[in-house]
């Protein structure tokens, strides 16, 4: 079974994020092992407040995740976008478990970088308020930091990308034709 982090990178409780991810994990579940990380349920400070200058312990969620994001093989983000980029607090996520060591490491005390999550896959998939016109314009500057500066820094591999909005001016019939989608995405892990 292939193994499967999954982030609802959210930070309310209630939210469509937290439907897609629900839905996309009950899918995924009839043939992967999911281990899934809400953001509004973890407790953390998002500070990373001396750089790499001094260890800063970790809170217990954040150990989990960072075990977890070492074991998986897949990882799928689901998130909002917000002002043209990721939420405070997923941005913090990161900031605090994607570390020297762990992600990746520096070659011979060099600016050269080990990455050391190579071989996983990835699913990032957005949502934003933007009209469904402006949403590749909108989604570029987040995919470009998560994906590319982030994810592939550390060697995964460049993220499949899903993008739904406007999820505000959505209604019931749009909603349900995302979560159906998303739905197919977890029968058909890549």
């Amino acid at each position: 079974m292939k193994k499967v982090l999954l982030l609802n990178g959210n930070p309310k409780q209630s939210s469509f994020t937290h439907s897609l991810s629900s839905e996309y994990q009950q899918q995924a579940e009839k043939s992967a092992t999911v281990r899934r990380f809400n953001l509004s349920e973890m407790d953390f400070d998002s500070n990373l407040a001396c750089g790499y200058d001094e260890i800063q312990a970790l809170e217990a969620c954040l150990s989990d995740f960072i075990e977890a994001l070492v074991w998986a093989e897949h990882i799928v983000i689901i998130t909002p976008v917000w002002w043209g980029g990721l939420p405070a607090k997923l941005k913090g996520l990161f900031d605090r478990s994607l570390l020297p060591g762990t992600a990746f490491s520096y070659q011979n005390d060099s600016a050269s970088v080990v990455q050391l999550l190579t071989g996983k896959t990835a699913r990032v998939i957005l949502t934003m308020d933007a009209p469904q016109e402006f949403t590749e314009q909108q989604s570029r500057p987040v995919l470009e930091q998560l994906s590319l500066y982030t994810l592939e820094f550390c060697g995964i591999n460049k993220a499949e990308v899903t993008l739904f909005g406007s999820v505000i001016l959505s209604d019931e019939s749009q909603r349900k034709s995302w979560l159906e989608e998303v739905q197919t995405l977890g029968m058909n892990i890549s």
